[in-house]
Order: C-alpha cells, then structure tokens, then sequence
C-alpha cells in the first residue's frame, strides 16, 4: 500500500507491562526498534515513557518519522478521552491531546486490536484479503476489522469490541459467568483470554495453573488438560461464529499469546462452522505472521491505513 508521505513510519506499542517501538522503512524493512517497561499506574509516567521512546527511535533512525499509536482501549469520539482500557490509569485522560502537545505534531492513533488487523492485512496472514477479522488471544481478548488493509473504527470507534459481549448460548455451568472488569458477568474475554482458560481448569480441577501449564499438560497427555482445552476450544468457536455471521470475513487472523498454540488454530475451524448460518464454512484461520510485533508493526502502517 503506498501513500504520497515518504517518511519513515514509526509505531508504538502501549501495552499494560512494556512499551514497544519499531520504525519501517518504505518496504516495510526494520529500520530501528527498542522496547521499554511500561509505568503501571501512572498516566503522566506513561505520556513521558512515550514520548522518550519516540524520539530515540527516531534519532536511532536519523530521519523525520510519522507517528502511529496502539493503545488499549479507544478514544471517545465525544470526549477525545480514553475509554474502556484494562490499563485503568489510562481511562478519562485526554491521551492523544496530551501526547501530541508534548511531540508538537499530529499522532494516529487506535486500538491496539485495529493495529493488529491493520499490520496483518498489509503484509501478514491476511495480506490480499478485502476484509480481515483478527482476534486478540492473550490477557485480554479483543478484534479488529480491516477493509482493504484500512481499520473499520465504526460511528462510536468501537466496531470489532468483541471481548465484552456475553458468551452465547451458555450452557447452564456457564451461567451466569464469572466477574468481568468491566462490571458484567460472563464477558467473552472473563472464559476465553489466557487468564480464562486457567480459570476455568482451577474451577474444573482446582490447582492454580497457568494457561501455558494447561497446554503443556495436555500435550503431555493429561485428560484433564485435554478436556480443558477442548472445551476452550468449543467456546471460542461459538463466540467466533457470532461475528462470522455477521461480518463473514475472508480470512481470520489471530494474535496475542494463545495464538502460539496450534491445537487452537488447527480447531477452530470446526468449532465455528456448527454456529455458522450457511451450507458450507471455508474461512481460513491463521495465526499473526507477525506475531507479538503485529501491534507495534499496525501502529506504524496507520498512516498508510486511514480509517474508515
């Protein structure tokens, strides 16, 4: 995709424990990159912690950047504020504003779901596709939409907010859900982030796994693990068919640290097609080709993706 601004491009990766920074060439080639811790708690920390890492990779780069932010959460397009970021100390803060005043130049800046649809809609698993649903599998569970490699953001900036919608078709054992952040019961993210699928198997099997030990465990043949996994799989791809039907996209990407494992990739697919209004259900389902730099790698090609 090219554009009339032949500035290196420079992207950000604001996450909840570091801050990830990659500048790209015209090619896409890796001209510089660095990644800090990120200060938890701390809104004005984090402004700064921005800002410093912009400027070094953009002296690192000996060139004039544009700049493009992933961050959690969304801008309200009412407010310009930050809203609904599971980094809290974010939300109320009138970031982008902040952030531009202290760079002295105008910023992109989106989800960080949007900037992974965005980077594999480019030049990753989803590269050629018209429309590119991609799904974020880790801490917390998000997805965002890109359409001819430009990011749906929707009237209310929150087209593809998929992780606080309630699971469907609960079985009984799924009601009401576990407690979510964000105030509700039974949030997609609360069963189907890293941090779900270790609960469910603690309440299942008690212990206090991690999601990694669940998958090592059931790779080790542990018919609890297995089961575990299974039913995360079986859930994933109710919730999956949900926005196939409505969006039916032609390829679906997913990131985040659950998209390191292949039994997941490998059985979605027909974990979704049983939910799916139609006769036949072909969408192939790929992991990030990028991997955890989809986020940093998305922010930066925001300037070539505007938003629709």
């Amino acid at each position: 995709m090219a554009g009339t601004d032949n500035r290196p491009r420079l992207g950000i990766d604001l996450g909840g424990t570091k801050i990830a920074g990659i500048v790209l060439g015209r090619d896409g080639s890796t001209l510089a990159q660095a990644r800090i811790p990120a200060p938890r708690g701390a809104y004005r920390a984090t402004v700064e912690a921005v800002a410093d890492l912009v400027l070094r990779l953009e002296a690192g780069a000996d060139a004039p950047c544009s700049v493009g932010i992933g961050m959690p959460g969304s801008l309200s397009p009412a407010t310009g504020l930050v809203r609904n970021a599971n980094s809290h100390w974010l939300n109320g803060h009138p970031f982008a504003a902040d952030l531009e005043e202290r760079l002295e130049r105008p910023l992109r800046i989106e989800n960080d779901a949007n900037c992974l649809a965005v980077s594999e809609a480019i030049d990753g698993a989803g590269a050629g596709a018209h429309v590119v649903w991609a799904v974020i599998l880790g801490t917390g569970v998000g997805s965002g939409i890109a359409l001819d490699g430009r990011v749906l953001t929707g009237r209310n900036r929150i087209a593809g907010e998929w992780g606080h919608g309630p699971l469907p078709a609960p079985r009984d054992d799924e009601r009401p859900g576990p407690a979510c952040y964000c105030g509700r019961r039974g949030c997609v993210e609360t069963w189907l982030s890293g941090p779900g699928l270790a609960a469910d198997h603690a309440r299942r099997h008690g212990g206090s796994p991690t999601a990694e030990a669940v998958v090592v465990e059931a790779r080790a043949g542990g018919r609890e693990a297995q089961e575990t996994l299974a039913i995360h799989i079986e859930r994933l791809g109710r919730a999956a068919a949900q926005v196939v039907n409505l969006l039916d996209p032609d390829v679906i990407v997913i990131g985040g640290g659950l998209s390191r494992i292949p039994e997941l990739i490998d059985g979605l697919p027909a974990a979704i097609a049983p939910h799916v209004f139609s006769d036949t259900f072909d969408t192939p389902v790929r992991a990030s080709l990028h991997g955890d730099a989809s986020g940093v790698r998305g922010a930066a090609w925001l300037w070539e993706a505007e938003a629709v």
